[in-house]
């Protein structure tokens, strides 16, 4: 019998020492308490407790935690919005009163998500309220800053602080989004159009300038072709003047009857109209009468030439 005992001391001595020691893994922090009251905390590695007095009561992570919520939110305008965001929180730090805010403000971890989910639902759908349906796409980061200043609040009073909120998805009912992309499309095709009418009119005012510029080109041209032809016919008209005058003193120091180089004259001028007239047609009185006339008209050139 006593033998018996001294064996059943044995083995409750070696569960009290089994039960004076506690492990608790790095990135946890063990809360302890005595009859159920909270007595302190525990850090990383072997720690000593009261066996069958003190108990951990939860090992709490200080690690970086994450949640993906997904929702739906209501616009001003009645419109369906469905967000999927992500949450990253952890602890604010290893301090024991904050360690005690998150060991009893919760009864369970279980808790604390489904608060911690409402209340980042309830802070975007009031924001969301408030907003048109084609306004929210443009306002995620609008959206991202209301929300971690709503939650930010809450999760300083459990103990926890917030490190990143995502609103990785924002998405619509089919017949809002089908409408968002024919207004898109639409809108595409007036730019082209725009565009289009834009570059049509530069390519029409850059043919009417080069149209201008073309005509003002000719007409210069012609005007200077018109001042030469011009003077041409000038000194044409000077140097036959100053070959018949020339002509007809030499005749006359000849004693020759000028009549002869005027009408071999007459006669050079028809064959000079026949060969570069380039296909104009020239009326010439022919007749005895015709020849006559002309070559008085001759003389009286010649005349006015001597004169001169």
């Amino acid at each position: 019998m006593e033998f018996i005992k001294d064996y059943w001391y044995l083995i409750l001595l070696l569960l009290a020492l089994i039960g004076c020691f506690v492990t608790i893994q790095q990135g946890y922090i063990g809360v302890i308490t005595m009859f159920g009251k909270y007595r302190r905390i525990l850090r990383p590695g072997l720690s000593f407790k009261l066996p069958f007095f003190e108990t951990i009561y939860r090992k709490i992570s200080v690690q970086n935690r994450s949640i993906e919520l997904s929702f739906q939110a209501i616009t001003i305008d009645q419109a369906n919005v469905y967000f999927k965001t992500m949450l990253l929180y952890a602890v604010q730090n290893e301090n024991e009163e904050t360690i005690k805010r998150v060991a009893f403000k919760f009864i369970s971890e279980k808790d604390l998500m489904q608060t911690l989910s409402r209340t980042v639902e309830g802070s975007i759908r009031a924001f969301v309220a408030s907003k048109k349906q084609a306004e929210i796409l443009a306002l995620r980061k609008e959206i991202v800053e209301f929300v971690k200043e709503q939650i930010d609040r809450s999760l300083e009073e459990w103990g926890y602080h917030l490190l990143d909120l995502q609103v990785n998805d924002i998405t619509f009912d089919t017949a809002i989004i089908e409408s968002m992309s024919r207004v898109v499309a639409s809108n595409n095709l007036k730019a082209a159009a725009e565009n289009e009418g834009q570059a049509l009119l530069i390519t029409k005012t850059k043919a009417a300038e080069a149209e201008g510029n073309a005509i003002k080109i000719s007409a210069e041209a012609e005007k200077t072709a018109a001042q030469l032809r011009g003077q041409g016919v000038a000194l044409f008209r000077e140097e036959v003047a100053k070959g018949m005058t020339q002509a007809a003193e030499q005749m006359k120091q000849a004693n020759l009857d000028t009549n002869v180089i005027l009408f071999s004259m007459w006669t050079e001028a028809i064959k000079n109209f026949a060969e570069y007239g380039k296909g104009n047609v020239i009326f010439l009185d022919g007749s005895s009468e015709g020849m006559e006339k002309t070559m008085r008209q001759i003389m009286a050139m010649q005349q006015m030439g001597g004169k001169s």
